[in-house]
């Protein structure tokens, strides 16, 4: 390392957290902006009424990447956040009512194929077999830098001989011929706002992460990995500022030279991270004068993820024990391939619901008051691409939602709420600074992954990098979080 820098982060998501923590145990001064008033950016925490309900992300996977970066700081995560192992992973319902359970053991797996098609069991074995090739040919790439073509020509010819180019819905259909199974062994890519359509096949390896190291829930929820980070930070000696916004990233010679915030207050930075939105920053961060046009162009050009609805609620009465749900549930219309295109690519609300489930409390009652039920449902909607007014439609689409869950899932739901709180598309745009409104930015195309997406460190300002999902390797924790594991290398390479 090139001697002790002084280092802005902006953004104190699970990227900027991420990097913020490498970088002060490479023996940097850092410090954390973050213009809401807690860290966590997507993984925000709201309370309401005695209720936790995290904001974003409750699937916790690859818990040894916590695990690590406590280790390197001398610490045990386990001293600052417990993960409660879950199984099954997810319950996927199928428009009937019946539903398979996504769970640990393969054997498990393979015996509710069996049941459902038994047609397809030596196929799910091949498929099975085929997604362990993947995940071992690419996971070890996901916290490597892409930020050069030959990186992603080196692995263009095992693409193209694995057939990985094919959307993931298309790979699974060449082992799998019952419908429903298709569905559930290709839907990983709506986790990470990806069509299974026209997500290609290498995003596979998300699914492989899953039986590897298993799906993790934390005491407390999400927030409690937020917190634990944040007290990591500040325990290593970074200065975190919450309610303190970036207004400008200021550019001489080339270079950032450091922030501008909102007060008017400069701090000077040698290098500059941004865990904001790289279309964002763009926009309103850097002065058009020390743009190229084309990088602007492209980020506007550039397809972006859907956005989302998501409903917060806790419940007087108990649902856990009737045992229709499970922790994580993921329910889907009959018309799956229209729903896909009206989400992805419509105008308009969706005919039907694509809606995950959320029911924490089943595994972890800590988060809301003593005999009650926590939720959050989220419905995949369209971007700001699309001609809603949300304005208007945000409480009818609510309704719509809730009474959907009221009539097959919940009885009774509306009249047992005893707290609420709700996002759309406008405050992914609004408070999350999301370009379009999409909830996790670019879309994991093919031409929009590894090398093709917003690289690590700018082309444009040698000192100047960006962590999160709009970046390499993408959306999801484990990849937002490796984000922050990658510019820090660059950074400590000097």
């Amino acid at each position: 390392m090139a001697g002790r820098k002084e280092i802005v982060v902006i953004g104190a998501g699970f990227g900027g957290l991420s990097a913020a923590i490498r970088l002060l145990l490479q023996g940097h001064r850092v410090t954390l902006l973050e213009k809401r008033d807690q860290p966590g950016g997507r993984g925000y925490q709201y309370q309401v009424n005695g209720f936790k309900f995290d904001g974003g992300p409750t699937v916790i996977t690859a818990p040894y990447m916590f695990d690590d970066l406590f280790a390197q700081a001398g610490r045990k995560r386990e001293d600052y956040f417990q993960l409660l192992p879950l199984d099954p992973y997810y319950r996927i319902f199928h428009e009937d009512g019946r539903h398979f359970d996504y769970r640990r053991d393969p054997a498990d797996i393979l015996e509710q194929v069996r049941q459902w098609s038994p047609g397809d069991v030596a196929g799910y074995e091949r498929f099975s077999k085929a997604v362990r090739g993947v995940f071992d040919r690419f996971y070890p790439m996901t916290d490597q830098s892409f930020q050069r073509l030959p990186d992603m020509l080196r692995i263009m010819p095992d693409m193209l001989r694995m057939g990985l180019f094919l959307g993931m819905y298309q790979y699974a259909s060449l082992f799998i011929k019952d419908e429903f199974l298709r569905r559930i062994f290709s839907f990983h890519p709506l986790l990470i706002g990806g069509s299974p359509m026209d997500t290609p096949a290498i995003f596979a390896l998300i699914s492989q992460v899953e039986k590897e190291w298993g799906v993790h829930y934390a005491v407390g929820g999400t927030g409690a990995i937020v917190h634990a980070l944040a007290t990591l930070f500040t325990e290593l000696g970074g200065q975190l500022c919450l309610s303190t916004e970036v207004k400008q990233i200021v550019i001489k010679d080339k270079r950032a030279t450091g922030v501008k915030l909102g007060d008017g207050t400069f701090l000077p930075a040698d290098e500059v991270v941004c865990n904001g939105e790289i279309a964002f920053a763009y926009q309103h961060l850097i002065a058009p004068e020390h743009q190229h046009p084309l990088i602007r162009a492209r980020l506007n050009t550039m397809g972006y993820s859907s956005s989302l609805m998501v409903i917060y609620f806790g419940t007087k009465k108990r649902y856990a024990h009737e045992g229709k749900l499970s922790h994580h549930n993921i329910i889907v219309a009959d018309q799956y391939q229209r729903l896909l295109r009206e989400i992805f690519h419509g105008r308009d609300l969706p005919r039907d619901l694509a809606l995950y489930l959320h029911m924490p409390t089943i595994t972890d009652p800590s988060i809301a008051p003593p005999g009650t039920e926590s939720f959050y449902v989220l419905g995949l909607v369209p971007n700001l691409d699309a001609r809603i007014n949300w304005a208007e439609a945000s409480q009818p689409y609510r309704d719509r939602i809730m009474q959907f869950l009221e009539d097959h899932y919940l009885p009774d739901l509306q009249a047992n709420i005893i707290a609420e709180h709700r996002i759309d598309p406008l405050h992914f745009r609004d408070t999350l600074n999301s370009h379009k409104g999409a909830a996790f930015a670019f879309r994991p195309s093919l031409m929009q992954s590894a090398w093709f997406r917003p690289h690590n460190r700018s082309d444009q300002f040698a000192n100047l990098y960006f962590v999160g999902a709009g970046t390499h390797p993408g959306a999801g924790v484990p990849a937002v979080f490796s984000s922050g594991k990658i510019v820090a290398d660059m950074i400590g390479r000097g």
